[in-house]
């Protein structure tokens, strides 16, 4: 990736001083959010292993096999875009920490997962803990398409 390119975090800041401070490992996430746009950064750059170092530490169970699944699941995704809906980071001193996100992916056909990930601080570091899967949001007709398409919702995937 272009060191001027944007960030797929869609933070509208460059890669270089976004998501790729902490993909490099030459800064931590502060925040949950920030942790959570920059693992969707490394689906998007398929960094297998930051997914699994910011993963916490009781769901790392089966690193290998956890490593293939990943690595197999991002040979034929494509992520096309994310919108962040609730960050609910609460104190500087909360351990816990939720972010409510969908994100646009592309296997056969464009699809959309609606998630709110739960986040714990372990000694100064933010790492994820779980997902809870939501149903696809679905936009008015008039709305632009969560796809990404440019076009109306009602042309797109609202048939």
């Amino acid at each position: 990736m272009n060191t001027n390119q944007l960030c797929p975090c869609q933070s509208r800041k460059k890669y270089q001083y976004c998501c790729g401070l902490y993909l490099s490992g030459k800064k931590l996430p502060t925040t949950a959010e920030q942790l959570m746009r920059s693992r969707y950064t490394a689906f998007c750059r398929k960094d297998v292993d930051y997914l699994i170092a910011t993963h916490h530490p009781d769901k790392r169970t089966d690193n290998e096999q956890k490593r293939l699944a990943i690595a197999n699941s991002m040979k034929n995704t494509s992520w096309l875009g994310l919108n962040i809906i609730d960050a609910s980071q609460g104190k500087k001193t909360d351990k816990i920490a939720y972010v409510e996100f969908m994100a646009v992916f592309q296997t056969d056909k464009i699809q959309q997962l609606h998630e709110r990930s739960k986040f714990i601080k372990i000694a100064g570091k933010w790492l994820y803990l779980e997902g809870e899967v939501l149903p696809d949001l679905i936009p008015k007709r008039n709305d632009d398409c969560w796809c990404g398409s440019g076009k109306k919702y009602k042309k797109c995937h609202g048939e």
